[in-house]
């Protein structure tokens, strides 16, 4: 296979928080791969496109077919390698034709924003899946950041959390639409965060 698979990372979502080499890919791309929104705001005309849907062995046939005659660009929100399309990719793909380019996870910029160190932090997601209970111990001083969804929104967490023997005075941010004009981050209690602040798919920062 002679032409690459390239992953590019855009970051939490605003522009401005894509790094250049995948603007690059992106603006000089034949093939352009990414959800609806992203193609509106990114792809420009001469393009070709396919959005990504529920059906991602549809994703994976279009960029078969259109390997064999161009690279194909893949945005993925965030940074690649945290709960993206790559994973797929690699089961459909040999590794030697993927080239991924980093971005800024919506994890990472959530942190930053906040001002907290979290390389001492463990990384969870309740978005479509649950956390084990051993994953979600709680001891003085942890930190965990996790993905939400419309199930487990940032009251549904911070209820799981208490009753999994969390500390009701932890404090909990509470980050969406991260990067955007409308961005909002809330600190609380997590006692609070069961009834107010509610938010679903953002980043809920919990530090013990």
């Amino acid at each position: 296979m002679e032409h690459k698979i390239i992953v590019a990372g855009i970051g939490p979502g605003a522009k401005e928080y894509v790094i250049p080499m995948a603007m690059q890919a992106i603006n000089e791309a034949k093939v352009l791969v990414g959800g609806t929104r992203v193609l509106n705001e990114f792809s420009h005309q001469g393009q070709k496109t396919f959005a990504i849907k529920a059906d991602i062995s549809a994703v994976m046939d279009f960029i078969k077919v259109e390997l064999n005659d161009n690279d194909v660009v893949v945005m993925v929100s965030g940074d690649p390698g945290y709960y993206s399309l790559l994973s797929a990719l690699r089961k459909n793909f040999p590794l030697e034709n993927i080239k991924v380019i980093p971005g800024l996870s919506s994890m990472q910029t959530a942190f930053a924003k906040i001002a907290l160190p979290w390389q001492e932090a463990s990384l969870l997601s309740f978005h479509g899946r649950v956390p084990s209970d051993e994953d979600l111990k709680y001891y003085p001083g942890r930190i965990i950041g996790m993905l939400t969804d419309n199930k487990f929104n940032s009251n549904a967490i911070a209820t799981y959390l208490i009753a999994r023997g969390w500390d009701k005075n932890a404090r909990a941010y509470i980050c969406s639409r991260l990067s955007y004009p409308d961005e909002k981050i809330v600190s609380l209690s997590l006692d609070e965060a069961q009834t107010k602040a509610c938010a679903s798919h953002c980043v809920m920062i919990v530090e013990g």
